[in-house]
């Protein structure tokens, strides 16, 4: 776009306009006719395209600038996307594939630690694609703990994470087995050979930020309304993922992802069984609602995982879900949905053992069992 015609746009207030009218656009993604057509997910839906807007604008425009990059969270407990992991700590950070960076910091305790480069966008062509990645087993640390990533297109001395000339984002992902008793790692990123201060706002930069922050809005909406619909084809059944799919959004090489659709009525229970659960470095089972959004897990119990999960003697879990307590030891909380998505990962699993399922009535669940 030309120079002057963007400088025409924001004078005219068209800039806003066009942002104000493309989020509306969105809306047209929570009206599709297969979402659940009831108030609750409509407004959990109107809701999440709110939490979105609020991801673009940190992600496109406060934290935009490739040569000024810092760490902000675009997951979180209040604003979530494509089945976000409760036991993350997910920060993020802008690069520019030809610059060259430094992430320093601390290791801390949490149990798992990983580092991905990225290129693409869900505002752009509705991909995440990775283009270099590290994780804490393969780090160098000092003896105090506190280490150093050099983040460039040629090898560097140390720990080492690629970058290609459209890399254009860092994903850091902290997995916790119990957040009461880990330590996150404490991070740091900055531009090697970066000047002290950034200059006054661009206004072209302002104009294509928020041009890319709806575009995400909207993409984002979609794909993983898209996702939702087809989950619906195997209801409360958990096979396997598309891992190459998966893998194109963004996930997490070293992740093996089941997702699904469940839909119960009050007086059902859904059984989610694994009859050996394998060595890894962690695993666990979230509930989302039809959004691909983790319910409220700071007040109910919508995720077990490898530390919070009961075994059984032959060293496999029967987890259950339903909207009243069962007085069984891993319950998980429907948190008054009737429907909505799910997710298992095994993180690093030496193999990987598939979940079967069943529907009971409550009233028999024990027998079941």
């Amino acid at each position: 776009m030309a120079t002057d015609s963007i400088d025409e746009q924001l004078l005219s207030g068209q800039t806003w306009s066009t942002f104000c009218d493309a989020l509306k656009r969105s809306g047209e993604q929570i009206l599709r006719p297969e979402a659940p057509a009831d108030a609750q997910t409509r407004a959990e839906g109107f809701r999440y395209l709110s939490r979105l807007m609020r991801i673009a604008l940190e992600m496109h425009v406060e934290f935009a600038d490739p040569d000024f990059p810092g760490f902000f969270s675009p997951s979180h407990e209040t604003a979530k996307i494509g089945a976000d992991n409760p036991d993350n700590l997910y920060q993020y950070a802008r690069l520019n594939g030809n610059n060259e960076y430094r992430v320093s910091g601390q290791r801390g305790s949490v149990a798992y630690l990983s580092f991905g480069t990225q290129k693409g966008g869900y505002e752009t062509d509705g991909t995440m694609t990775p283009t270099g990645f590290i994780d804490a087993e393969q780090l160098e640390l000092n003896s105090d703990g506190s280490f150093e990533i050099t983040l460039s297109q040629h090898p560097s001395a140390g720990n080492w994470l690629r970058l290609e000339p459209a890399s254009n984002a860092l994903i850091v992902r902290q997995t916790f087995l119990d957040r009461k008793a880990e330590k996150p790692a404490q991070l740091r990123i900055e531009r090697i050979g970066s000047s002290n201060q950034p200059d006054a706002l661009d206004p072209h930069r302002l104009h294509q930020g928020l041009q890319r922050a709806a575009s995400f809005v909207e993409n984002t909406a979609r794909l993983f309304a898209d996702w939702a619909m087809d989950y619906q084809r195997h209801p409360n059944q958990l096979p396997p993922a598309n891992q190459a799919l998966c893998q194109s959004v963004g996930g997490d090489p070293n992740i093996f992802y089941y997702h699904s659709y469940w839909s119960l009525a009050d007086d059902e229970a859904l059984l989610i069984e694994v009859e050996s659960v394998p060595e890894c470095d962690f695993w666990n089972l979230q509930i989302n609602n039809y959004w691909m959004e983790s319910l409220d897990y700071r007040y109910h119990r919508i995720c077990l995982n490898k530390h919070s999960a009961r075994y059984n003697d032959q060293g496999g879990v029967t987890l259950v879900l339903s909207a009243r307590d069962p007085g069984l030891p891993n319950w998980l909380e429907t948190a008054g949905h009737r429907q909505g998505t799910l997710c298992l990962r095994w993180v690093g699993a030496s193999h990987h053992v598939h979940p079967t399922t069943r529907v009971v009535k409550l009233d028999s669940l024990k027998e079941a069992l």
